[in-house]
C-alpha cells in the first residue's frame, strides 16, 4: 500500500464554534492505482487534498488524523520535513492554470522551479528534464513552448505545462484538484487522456478530484464519494456510479443533465 490515511479531520474555529471542513477521512491507495474523489462545491474535496500537501497552515486550523505515505506519516512533519516530500514524492495539479502559472516568468523556467529546490543539477541538465517532462505532459514542441510566456499558449496548454511543473521531479502521487473544469470538453478529454497515459507509462497513482461524474468514470477505477466532509459512499466507479447506496449519491448522479456521459460515451441499457 501507497498511502493510507486514516480518520483525517481538518476543523476551523468559526467565532468560537468549531466547523469540521474534512471529518473523518479515510482511503487507502496502492501504487499506479486512480482514484476519484466527488462531491458538490464545500464537500471538503479540495481541503482533503490540501490537507495531504501539507498547503494548510497549521496555525489556523487543526489537523487530525494521520496519513501515511510509504511508511511516512505525512501529517506528522514539520512544514519544513514535508518541503521534502512536496514535488519529489508528491505533487498537485490545480484548477486554474490561468493564475497558478507566473505571467512574468517563461513556461520552462516554470517547469524547472522544483528542480532548483530539490535537485542539483546543472542548467542544462534542468532543461532536459522540464523538456521530458513537457513531453510526457502533451505538450507539442516543447522546445518552443520551453521558451514562451504564459499569455501565448491557450489554455488547454496552460494546464498541460502545469502538469509537466507536477511531474518534472517524477512524484509517486500525482493530486488532481479539478484540473479540468476551466477547460472546453475537447480539451478536458485530451487533459484525461494525457493523465491516463502518464499512469500507464510511468506508474504515478492520480488522486483525482472533481464535482464532473462523467470525468472521474472515464478515468479512475475507484471513487468516493463526500458530503459535508464525510465521505457519503466509496468503491468500484461502476458500482457506486449504477449501483448506488446512497440517497445523496443517487441525486448526484441524478441531476446530471444526462447519464450517457457515465459511460465515457455510451449508453445506459
Amino acid at each position: 500500500m501507497m498511502l493510507d490515511i486514516r480518520d483525517l479531520s481538518v476543523v476551523f474555529t468559526d467565532r468560537g464554534a468549531p466547523f469540521a471542513a474534512v471529518d473523518r477521512f479515510s482511503l487507502q491507495m496502492d501504487r499506479g492505482e486512480i482514484v476519484g474523489i466527488v462531491g458538490e462545491s464545500g464537500s471538503g474535496k479540495s481541503m482533503t487534498a490540501h490537507a495531504l500537501m501539507g498547503l494548510i497552515r497549521r496555525s489556523e486550523v487543526e489537523v487530525s488524523g494521520s496519513a501515511v505515505f510509504e511508511g511516512t506519516d505525512l501529517l506528522s512533519l514539520s512544514r519544513e520535513e514535508l518541503r521534502r516530500y512536496q514535488g519529489r514524492d508528491l505533487s498537485i495539479i490545480f484548477q486554474e492554470p490561468m493564475t497558478s502559472l507566473n505571467p512574468t516568468m517563461r513556461v520552462g523556467a516554470q517547469v524547472e522551479e522544483s528542480l532548483r529546490i530539490h535537485e542539483r543539477l546543472s542548467r542544462g541538465e534542468r532543461k532536459a528534464r522540464a523538456l521530458e517532462a513537457m513531453a510526457l505532459a502533451g505538450l507539442p514542441e516543447p522546445e518552443a513552448v520551453y521558451r514562451q510566456w504564459p499569455h501565448q499558449l491557450s489554455g488547454g496548454m496552460r494546464q498541460r505545462a502545469m502538469i509537466a511543473s507536477a511531474l518534472v521531479l517524477r512524484p509517486r502521487l500525482l493530486i488532481a484538484d479539478e484540473p479540468t473544469t476551466a477547460l472546453d470538453v475537447t480539451i478536458q478529454a485530451q487533459i484525461l487522456e494525457t493523465l491516463k497515459d502518464i499512469n500507464r507509462r510511468e506508474g504515478v497513482a492520480i488522486l483525482f478530484i472533481s464535482h464532473d461524474l462523467g470525468v472521474v468514470r472515464a478515468l479512475c477505477g475507484r471513487v468516493v464519494v463526500m458530503r459535508q466532509g464525510k465521505i457519503v459512499e466509496s468503491g468500484p466507479v461502476d458500482s457506486v456510479f449504477y449501483h448506488p447506496r446512497e440517497d445523496y449519491t443517487k441525486l448526484l448522479i441524478s441531476s446530471r443533465p444526462s447519464r450517457k456521459k457515465l459511460r465515457g460515451g455510451r449508453e445506459d441499457g
